[in-house]
């Protein structure tokens, strides 16, 4: 394989109002509604564009899919993760785990939405 094989990322939420303020709030950029195909379920896509590497995703909220939990983090590239880390309570969320540093790989922080999922920030810097 010889890209990233990572393609696309849903996280569920339970008021998709609420969890989209938080990220665009935190990661200082707009979601946009996404049509979907499938009847009961609502999709607020993170900016994407098929020309760039990398994956996106969307919120989603879906009859019988709950939210929460920290089987699977996702990691938001930012410029310095400290700054959206440093947005992270005024938004309503928590931070876990304030930026730390990770050797070569650049830096970290974790931190809880709204609905209690937890995502991580990564920046070089």
């Amino acid at each position: 394989m010889k890209c990233n094989p990572i393609v696309w990322f849903e996280i569920y939420v339970d008021e998709m109002a609420r969890a989209t303020k938080f990220y665009e709030t935190v990661l200082d950029l707009k979601l946009e509604k996404l049509p979907t195909p499938v009847d009961n379920l609502e999709m607020m896509a993170f900016p994407a564009s098929m020309e760039a590497p990398g994956a996106s995703g969307a919120l989603c909220k879906m009859e019988g899919f709950k939210c929460g939990g920290s089987g699977t983090i996702v990691y938001f590239s930012c410029e310095d993760c400290g700054v959206e880390s440093s947005r992270i309570e005024a938004a309503g969320g928590k931070v876990h785990m304030p930026k730390t540093a990770i050797g070569q790989y650049g830096f970290i922080s974790l931190g809880v939405d709204t609905e209690g999922n937890v995502f991580g920030l990564h920046s070089q810097k």
